[in-house]
């Protein structure tokens, strides 16, 4: 439960708020439980408040200090967190559907579980942050920072990752499937076994990426760059790799059954036991003795 005498405190306003903090620095805020859906604190000060289970829909947080703030179990939907600062914030099964934290600092926050259904998350920073397991359906991340961040097994189906940094990031089993990635950045991402059926990564950089037994079926990586990706066992029927560059990749057991192959740069790329039945591979760059090893109707449409 709340600190009574934070909450009369909070009545008085951010101003007065923010002075006592400047007062009583090693004194930590207790709004734990607190009731504060609907109020105004643009700029409050909540550096490590313990906000577990709070109430504060529609809430104004605009520009707050919540760095090492708990937010566990609270709910924050349509809230705004414009530019706020949650570093090294927790907020395991917090509700944030619908809120507003474009341009929010969320680095090395953890949101284990958290709602994040529709949110906007534009230009955001989370790098390095645990998002494992969260629910970001439609989310706007676009041109967010997701540098070494942990989504594996999040929901990011139809959500906007367009120019989106995602270098190294952990995305294991991670649901991409209709996402929008056109200009993301994905250098060494591991999505092993993830779901992007009809994804949209036009002219995204996934060097070094694993999408070993991922499911790509569908999926536009039309001019991307995937050299030494790691593409094995992966299901890549009728994706469209128009013009991608795919040199030194790994496609080894890659199902890519009617996939656009069309003017792609296949150099070195590993096809051993490749599945090409029906694939367009008219103009692909390659050595010819590369398709010798893989199965017997796959240089059919060479």
């Amino acid at each position: 439960m709340a600190n009574p005498e934070h909450l009369a405190l909070l009545d008085h306003g951010v101003a007065q708020w923010n002075e006592w903090r400047v007062r009583s620095p090693h004194t930590l805020p207790d709004l734990s439980d607190a009731k504060l859906s609907g109020k105004q604190l643009a700029g409050i000060d909540l550096y490590c408040a313990n906000l577990n289970g709070a109430l504060l829909c529609n809430t104004n947080l605009n520009g707050a200090n919540c760095t090492k703030a708990t937010f566990n179990n609270a709910n924050l939907m349509r809230a705004s967190l414009e530019k706020a600062t949650l570093k090294q914030a927790e907020l395991v099964n917090a509700t944030l559907s619908v809120a507003n934290l474009n341009g929010a600092n969320l680095s090395y926050a953890v949101l284990i579980g958290a709602d994040l259904k529709v949110a906007l998350l534009r230009d955001a920073d989370l790098s390095h942050a645990d998002l494992s397991a969260t629910e970001l359906y439609g989310a706007d991340l676009r041109s967010a920072d997701l540098d070494e961040a942990n989504l594996s097994r999040a929901n990011l189906s139809t959500a906007m990752l367009i120019a989106a940094n995602l270098s190294m990031a952990n995305l294991t089993r991670a649901n991409l499937d209709r996402a929008e990635m056109g200009q993301a950045t994905l250098y060494r991402t591991n999505l092993h076994a993830a779901s992007l059926i009809d994804a949209h990564c036009v002219g995204a950089f996934l060097s070094g990426a694993d999408l070993s037994h991922a499911n790509l079926s569908g999926a536009d990586f039309s001019w991307s760059k995937l050299s030494r990706v790691n593409l094995a066992h992966a299901n890549g029927c009728r994706a469209n790799l128009r013009g991608a560059d795919l040199r030194h990749a790994d496609l080894s057991a890659t199902n890519l059954i009617e996939a656009n192959l069309r003017g792609a740069n296949l150099s070195a790329a590993m096809l051993t036991d490749a599945v090409l039945v029906g694939a367009d591979l008219s103009d692909v760059k390659c050595d010819r003795t590369q398709f010798d090893t893989t199965k017997p109707d796959s240089n059919r449409h060479r």
